[in-house]
């Protein structure tokens, strides 16, 4: 192994994340006692110096609309930007780079960071780094998880893929073909009227737990990809015609049913696939424990494994984009500020996976 230079090098990034009603701040440091190697896989030692969040949440039985988010990111991000400051006992000067979200996302919320990113950037005379957000993601999940090259379930409010590493690309083997699970789980949360505190599939989840009547549903896996428009227009339908039949409880129930072995379906087809005995569950519907009991127990009979995290870091957080904004810089990646724009369709598979082999 060569390194750049074999003094010990340590790099402090900020992460600003606000793709969608989450807005976080995190700060991470890396530290490589060697120096950063040029020829392997970079593996530094990561410290998690700040990560805070803010929610926008609208009145139960509403969505958000992505105007008031970027409102809300507008008015909060300077509190949570010192806040994550000080929880790190850090001062601007000690930071090496800023991360920001490029994409994907909502295109208001994105643009309200991204502003604020490039102007800390030249008030700090710092390089910008702009982050796929999917990637921040899965980088978080390895770091956390120890996972070694799982195969990974990433599935959020805007989002639903099955990824496979190899060759320094995050390789998609399947997808949602219309909307993702979590946008599927939020739409009905409207329907039932339910909270959006903490988030609507939380409270998805709870009602799930009180429910034991199972009702069959449209089960939809197209080889690789899966289809969740269709079960959420039957149990629309079945919700509001047909209330005194079923109970919300089982209809939540059935719903996560459903939609999580149709995930397991198509995650267990691609571990055959390439081999693998591991699974890393990312994004915010991958904090749902009877996600991870289903994905685990499929694991269990191939003699694998299920990596996941807790809330902390499952849902849309900024130390994620301060992870995988680090190990880019630490490649030598960094965004010139006219290029800094964000982009709402940013796919996994189109990011350089430097840091990796």
């Amino acid at each position: 192994m060569t390194a750049e230079n074999s003094k010990p090098k340590s790099i402090i990034a900020l992460g600003l994340e606000g793709s969608a009603n989450k807005l976080g701040v995190g700060i991470v440091k890396h530290v490589y006692p060697a120096g950063i190697p040029t020829d392997t896989e970079l593996q530094p030692e990561m410290i998690e110096l700040a990560n805070v969040r803010d929610t926008y949440n609208p009145p139960a039985g509403e969505g958000f609309l992505p105007r008031d988010v970027a409102a809300h990111h507008r008015a909060t991000i300077i509190e949570l930007l010192n806040q994550a400051l000080a929880d790190a006992k850090i001062t601007h000067q000690e930071l090496d780079c800023i991360c920001y979200t490029k994409g994907p996302g909502m295109g208001a919320p994105l643009q309200a960071v991204a502003l604020v990113a490039r102007t800390l950037s030249q008030l700090w005379n710092l390089p910008l780094v702009g982050v796929n957000h999917c990637v921040g993601h899965i980088e978080m999940g390895r770091a956390i998880t120890g996972a070694d090259n799982p195969i990974v379930l990433y599935v959020s409010g805007g989002n639903t893929q099955v990824i496979a590493y190899s060759q320094q690309t995050y390789r998609i083997f399947g997808e949602t073909l219309d909307i993702a699970i979590g946008n599927c789980l939020d739409r009905f949360a409207r329907v039932l009227k339910l909270p959006n505190d903490p988030s609507p599939g939380y409270n998805i989840e709870q009602y799930a737990k009180r429910g034991s009547k199972y009702i069959e549903l449209p089960y939809t896996v197209k080889g690789m990809d899966v289809s969740f428009s269709g079960i959420l227009s039957f149990i629309e339908q079945l919700a509001k015609t047909k209330a005194d039949q079923y109970t919300p409880e089982d209809l939540c129930y059935s719903l996560q049913e459903t939609m999580f072995a149709m995930l397991v379906e198509i995650t267990e087809r691609a571990m055959a696939h390439i081999g693998s005995t591991e699974v890393l569950v990312v994004g915010g519907v991958g904090c749902n424990v009877r996600l991870q009991e289903m994905m685990g127990q499929m694991a269990i009979e191939r003699n694998g494994k299920v990596f996941a995290t807790d809330m902390r870091y499952c849902i849309d957080n900024g130390i994620m984009i301060a992870q995988a904004g680090a190990l880019a810089f630490a490649r030598g990646f960094t965004t010139p500020v006219h290029d800094s724009w964000i982009t709402q369709r940013f796919r996994t598979d189109q990011v350089h996976v430097e840091w990796r082999t």
